[in-house]
């Protein structure tokens, strides 16, 4: 049999055989609108205090987790260190934060988005009289790129605030 009389007789049959088109991949579960709430803050930074020229580290956010969640490494300029891992609760609907720092404990903050801003709250070790610490922290994406962390703490949770904190985020240049 020649070779152009074999392939007539196995045509058909090579037709038949048609790969199956693959199937859609299902879509990503953290690629929704309200899991990107929080990317203002992704990317690689200097922090500032705030309305100075004073560094006072570097910090890395980036999403990990299949986009799930956004992961701090924070890097002090005079070392200590820390980390932190955000995600948004489906169930609930919060952002929730676990601070892992140079010391023992860990911190847990929860909230969400207000007003533009990202603001998490959660309680940070104790007062000086030995009451637990509540903490606020508010994310605000400025429109030269930075992002403002301010912190807040009472010591009557939650009725009056004071300023604990204040950093800016700039843009890591190179």
């Amino acid at each position: 049999m020649s070779f152009f009389a074999a392939i007539t007789l196995i045509a058909p049959l090579i037709q038949e055989v048609q790969p199956e088109p693959s199937p859609t991949s299902p879509p990503d579960p953290c690629a929704a609108e309200q899991y990107s709430a929080f990317d203002f803050w992704i990317g690689k930074w200097e922090v500032f205090r705030t309305s100075t020229e004073t560094q006072v580290a570097t910090s890395r956010i980036e999403t990990v987790s299949n986009g799930c969640a956004i992961r701090e490494t924070w890097m002090p300029l005079r070392g200590g260190g820390g980390a932190s891992l955000t995600t948004l609760d489906p169930q609930t609907g919060m952002w929730q934060q676990l601070w892992v720092g140079a010391q023992p404990g860990r911190v847990f903050l929860e909230g969400g988005p207000v007003g533009g801003a990202m603001v998490l709250t959660g309680y940070w070790g104790r007062t000086p009289s030995g009451e637990p610490n509540l903490v606020r922290m508010t994310y605000t994406a400025a429109d030269d790129g930075s992002v403002r962390q301010h912190g807040q703490a009472s010591a009557n949770h939650g009725v009056t605030w004071s300023d604990s904190f204040d950093l800016t985020y700039r843009p890591k240049s190179g």
